[in-house]
């Protein structure tokens, strides 16, 4: 009798042992977005003449040109979230949201993102420096960077040029707290950023105008 039982627990052991030889399912990463909703373009009256603008796709610093989540937690240290990610790289990310916040802004005509069959008459060139969230300090802080040129399609030449800086808290020290301090840094980035090249567009047609 004991023999039988002993043969008929077999199976079970060897299929409990079997299961647990099997690979487990990977885990997949949970993916973010940079843009809120928030900047949704809106209708603006924009004067008769003003320019269409083409908006450059941002290029990225070295160590962030991809989707890996930034973080670091020693100076000049970057580390990437295991199981978190940005739904693209965040410099694709923020193409549509330039050209939305530009557009909002009322100087331009139209903006569009280049390649574009559209002419234009200025350029936006953007380089994305950083986007990390630093645990080096409590609570942790998202800073993002970003560095813009608003050039002269025709030409060239640098109209005008800034680096923009933004830095936000994290209400929670994970990647998700990070992920939502970054979209709030970046509608401010976005705001003063907008506000400045809009700015310099309307200064053109009249500095043309006395000569300068």
């Amino acid at each position: 009798m004991k023999r039988r039982t002993l043969l008929m627990a077999s199976p079970m052991l060897l299929g409990g042992c079997a299961g647990s030889l099997l690979p487990k399912p990977s885990r997949s990463p949970t993916s973010f977005t940079l843009d809120d909703g928030s900047s949704a373009a809106t209708a603006v009256s924009t004067a008769d003449g003003a320019p269409v603008l083409l908006v450059d796709m941002p290029r990225a610093a070295p160590g962030f040109d991809s989707k890996r989540m930034i973080y670091a937690r020693r100076p000049q240290e970057l580390e990437a979230y295991a199981f978190s990610e940005w739904v693209d790289t965040p410099a694709r990310l923020l193409a549509p949201m330039l050209a939305r916040s530009l557009q909002s802004g009322g100087a331009f005509g139209a903006v569009m993102l280049a390649p574009s069959a559209a002419l234009g008459a200025m350029r936006l060139e953007s380089e994305l420096i950083r986007l990390q969230q630093d645990f080096s300090v409590y609570p942790s802080i998202v800073r993002l960077t970003v560095r813009a040129s608003l050039l002269d399609a025709a030409t060239r030449a640098v109209i005008a040029s800034r680096e923009f800086d933004e830095r936000e808290a994290s209400v929670s020290e994970d990647a998700s707290g990070g992920a939502a301090a970054a979209q709030r840094a970046i509608q401010r980035l976005l705001t003063a950023l907008s506000a400045f090249f809009s700015q310099q567009a309307r200064r053109r047609p009249s500095a043309a105008a006395s000569g300068e």
